[in-house]
């Protein structure tokens, strides 16, 4: 008897939140947006000179951030351009914001913790 598999899709926002978690899974890529966030763009060097990594490296992290839609990078001469893109960072907050929200003890501010049956008290 052959078994089939049904097909299991994950959700858009399940998704796009996940790809903003790989992200931003690594302390150099929190470093780059935060020091993005400190400014209306910046250019590579700008961003090597404050980051303890290789130049390689840190090519490599932009272009995580930039895949994910985290951040934008344009082509300035010579030189590439960075800025966080506001739209996919409201995106990226507002679904991180609605996962930590399900937690029993996010959801309803009159729930006693003491009686939350999750692990995260």
């Amino acid at each position: 008897m052959e078994v089939k598999m049904t097909e299991k899709e994950y959700t858009y926002k399940q998704e796009r939140l996940a790809r903003y978690a790989k992200a931003l899974g690594n302390p150099a890529r929190i470093a780059i947006m935060e020091f993005l966030a400190t400014q209306d763009e910046c250019f590579f060097g700008q961003l090597h000179e404050k980051l303890p990594i290789a130049k390689a490296t840190c090519s490599q992290h932009l272009s995580e951030l930039k895949e994910a839609g985290l951040i934008k990078g344009e082509i300035d001469g010579l030189r590439t351009r960075y800025c966080i893109d506001q739209e996919s960072w409201k995106e990226c907050k507002l679904l991180f914001e609605e996962f930590i929200a399900k937690c029993p003890c996010n959801s309803n501010k009159q729930t006693d913790e003491s009686n939350c049956k999750c692990s995260c008290k």
